[in-house]
């Protein structure tokens, strides 16, 4: 992590020096469009995707969010629109893996190019999109359940949230998350079916539904950044907070407070801000004629309390202050 974190600050810094001093005879319009508006995660790949656009220079980057994360008609709508604008590439982070053939097939008839980043979309890289740049989400999932593993010793009842919508990264890191705790005779999962979407406070409502079951539970498992909040709010509203094993996913400022504090065990996390910037480098190098490859993969790391200090991750924190 250390070597990765210093070449992605040498970047920032680099950048900083030459502010937008390359250009590119041909100026882009290059359209992203996250899952939502809404998650700091977002925001934080919105800084990185500033950061490529004046790294690469002659680059506009045109940022179209929906506002929740479960609005899957307004994402179709906002590719929709960008393809009719006439965009010279796409960046898009899927809410459904087989809701935009239809768009990404008229968007190569008009020769715009689609990258997919965070999420997989059905289709093989390469020949129905560009790339797709990520993280390996069921290593991600295995990690996760190894770390919940370790903090109940390898004993004891396990409730984990899952997402109702077909977002294939984060129902990979529950299938990977599932694995590992396979592995663990003494541990029971009590509640595995219990489906989230929307807000944090959407989720802590689900949540408080499920008390009975989050008061017998040893820990508990979330796997993207909403449902790591709304999961911690009910907690709280139970009196459960710091007695329940608790590993989230993604570093949002008060999931990271909680941390400090003992209410969560261990945060997933990956590095948003890097994604936005390879997602931009990577569709502007192949506009520009360069060879890509066809996956681009962003590390996974775990933060908790032992660690939450050290220097390269006190790095990787603060890589979000570059969306502000």
């Amino acid at each position: 992590m250390k070597k990765r974190i210093v070449l992605f600050v040498s970047i920032i810094v680099l950048v900083s020096a030459m502010g937008t001093f390359v250009r590119s005879q041909e100026k882009l319009r290059i359209a992203v469009i996250p899952k939502s508006s809404s998650a700091v995660f977002w925001k934080s790949v919105h800084g990185g995707v500033k950061l490529g656009a004046a790294a690469l220079g002659g680059t506009e980057v045109v940022w179209k969010a929906p506002l929740k994360d479960d609005d899957l008609a307004q994402q179709i709508s906002l590719v929709e629109q960008c393809i009719s604008e006439g965009v010279s590439g796409i960046a898009l982070a899927p809410l459904d893996k087989d809701a935009f053939a239809k768009s990404i097939a008229k968007a190569a008839k008009k020769k715009i190019p689609v990258l997919i980043f965070d999420s997989a979309l059905r289709g093989t890289p390469g020949k129905d999109f560009i790339s797709i740049v990520g993280i390996d989400n069921i290593k991600a999932g295995i990690i996760a359940g190894e770390q919940l593993a370790k903090f109940i010793g390898g004993r004891g009842k396990v409730v984990m949230l899952r997402v109702v919508t077909g977002q294939s990264n984060i129902t990979n890191r529950e299938e990977g998350f599932l694995k590992a705790i396979a592995t663990y005779k003494g541990i029971r999962l009590i509640e595995k079916d219990l489906f989230v979407s929307g807000t944090a406070e959407e989720t802590m409502n689900k949540c408080m539904k499920s008390a009975d079951k989050l008061r017998d539970a040893d820990g508990v498992f979330c796997s993207y950044e909403q449902s790591t909040m709304g999961m911690l709010f009910a907690l709280r509203n139970l009196n459960l907070a710091g007695k329940v094993k608790f590993v989230g996913f993604d570093i949002p400022a008060p999931a990271l407070e909680a941390l400090k504090n003992g209410e969560i065990s261990a945060l997933i996390t990956q590095d948003p801000a890097r994604m936005g910037y390879y997602s931009v480098k990577t569709i502007v190098d192949y506009i520009r004629g360069k060879k890509v490859s066809t996956k681009i993969d962003i590390d996974v790391d775990v933060i908790t309390r032992e660690n939450i200090n050290d220097p390269d991750v006190q790095k990787l924190i603060a890589l979000p202050s570059m969306s502000d």
